[in-house]
């Protein structure tokens, strides 16, 4: 349908302009040759006229008579050379032919050619129409007038427009074969023009369907470097990108569920066991209320982040900045992971600052910030890892660097490891939403999270916040 409905659209647009256009210039041409004809054959007439004119008045002027005035008019017309072209009339003053070249007499006047020159300046008048005899002529007529100013009489030359009618059919055929040619050249060139657009449209509408179907894997084929082309890059673009999102969102969706069926499942199971317990045996009793204690905890700071996420998925994350102390949030971090670094063998290094400029930010999501990568960083290392932590006054900003000895990440993953739902290592626990949402934080701050890393070396991050400005300090 939608082939038909621009094909039908091109076609009628394209092919009505033109026409119309060919209708218009046609039009002109053939108006203008016939003007143009016109024109010559007046011209001509206006010169025979203007041959006899002086002539005429002369002798009408020592001859006053009508009888003598019809004995010069015969003479004038037997004397007539170009009959063959011309028909040459003396009128009488009631406008009645009196003598005609062609040796017929009419009283019938062939138009109203000697009413105008009666009444024109000049004494000429002139007249296209049809004669009696149904043929397409032109007249000029000059009125005679006596001394006295009175019109006694007129001069009238004939010319057919037969062969120049037929001249102008002949212009008019022309024009139409080259109109019709124009037509077909253009219905030719426009049906290979629209077929090239149409039928790359198509493939780009079927492959559309299908990606929205949820065929991710459907391509177009690129067959040109045009605009076209660029569209099918983008589409293909589009649909490879949207197949990334919909495999990191269905790995999201598994680590997310693995992650809080872990922390439900120790704490059913420890409740299980607490109930099955003997009322007096408190280590027991105590050890599990400890542990469902902190799968409760982690279960809130999933959930947490979940929100959070979804907060910045929507544009409500919110944030209060006031002048803080970065070096406290991070030590405050910092804390929060000794101990869980001494249980996983991984040494933890905090190289504490003398002092450092404040910022403007918000301390608790910064602190959030804080707690997501050194946590990364723990969940990354293997037993007898480093952890370096360490911080830098830069002048006009201040540089957090945390390092690790860890797992590192590949050279492919590394581009990606910065986007919602991704995970570069599926071997460890995590939502993947971790640093999507801590580089969301630290843009608002107005800041840059960095990560360099190389595989089975280590990974180092490195956050860099502006310093508060001047007014700010106070």
């Amino acid at each position: 349908m939608a082939r038909t409905s621009i094909m039908r659209r091109w076609m009628i647009n394209s092919v009505g302009i033109t026409l119309a256009l060919l209708c218009v210039f046609g039009t002109a041409f053939i108006l203008s040759v016939r003007s143009y004809y016109h024109k010559s054959v007046e011209y001509s007439l206006s010169s025979r006229i203007n041959s006899v004119e002086s002539v005429l008045n002369q002798m009408i002027s020592s001859n006053s008579s009508a009888l003598n005035f019809d004995s010069l008019a015969r003479e004038l017309v037997e004397s007539f050379e170009d009959k063959g072209k011309l028909e040459m009339q003396v009128l009488s003053s009631s406008g009645v032919v009196v003598v005609s070249s062609t040796g017929f007499d009419s009283e019938k006047t062939v138009g109203d050619d000697y009413n105008k020159a009666q009444l024109a300046e000049n004494n000429r008048g002139s007249w296209v129409g049809r004669n009696d005899a149904g043929e397409h002529v032109m007249s000029m007529t000059l009125a005679l007038q006596g001394p006295d100013g009175t019109v006694f009489g007129g001069i009238r030359y004939i010319a057919s427009l037969a062969q120049i009618d037929r001249q102008i059919w002949v212009f008019f055929g022309m024009v139409a074969v080259v109109g019709v040619a124009v037509l077909f050249f253009m219905l030719i060139v426009n049906s290979y023009l629209v077929s090239s657009i149409v039928q790359p449209v198509s493939e780009i509408n079927r492959a559309a369907r299908q990606i929205a179907l949820g065929d991710y894997d459907s391509r177009i084929a690129k067959k040109s470097d045009d605009e076209m082309g660029d569209l099918c890059d983008t589409i293909n673009y589009m649909a490879s990108e949207i197949s990334a999102a919909e495999r990191m969102k269905s790995d999201f969706i598994s680590s997310v569920s693995h992650e809080l069926r872990t922390p439900l499942t120790a704490i059913k199971g420890w409740a299980e066991t607490m109930n099955q317990a003997d009322a007096s045996d408190t280590e027991l009793i105590e050890k599990g209320l400890e542990v469902i204690a902190g799968e409760v905890e982690r279960l809130s700071g999933i959930v947490e982040e979940l929100l959070d996420f979804s907060r910045m998925q929507g544009g409500h994350l919110v944030m209060k900045f006031e002048r803080i102390d970065v070096s406290a949030e991070l030590g405050e971090a910092v804390v929060l992971f000794r101990d869980r670094a001494v249980r996983e063998s991984v040494s933890l290094q905090y190289i504490e600052p003398e002092s450092l400029p404040p910022v403007l930010g918000d301390h608790d999501r910064l602190k959030q910030v804080f707690i997501n990568i050194i946590e990364n960083a723990i969940k990354y290392s293997n037993p007898g890892g480093l952890i370096r932590i360490e911080t830098a006054d830069m002048g006009s900003s201040v540089q957090i660097v945390i390092s690790d000895t860890g797992v590192g990440i590949s050279k492919e993953d590394l581009p990606n490891i910065k986007k919602k739902f991704f995970k570069a290592n599926r071997s460890r626990p995590g939502s993947g939403i971790g640093l999507a949402l801590a580089d969301e934080i630290i843009r608002r701050h107005k800041g840059r999270l960095d990560i360099d890393s190389e595989e089975g070396v280590g990974t180092t991050v490195t956050i860099t916040l502006p310093v508060a400005p001047a007014e700010s300090r106070t």
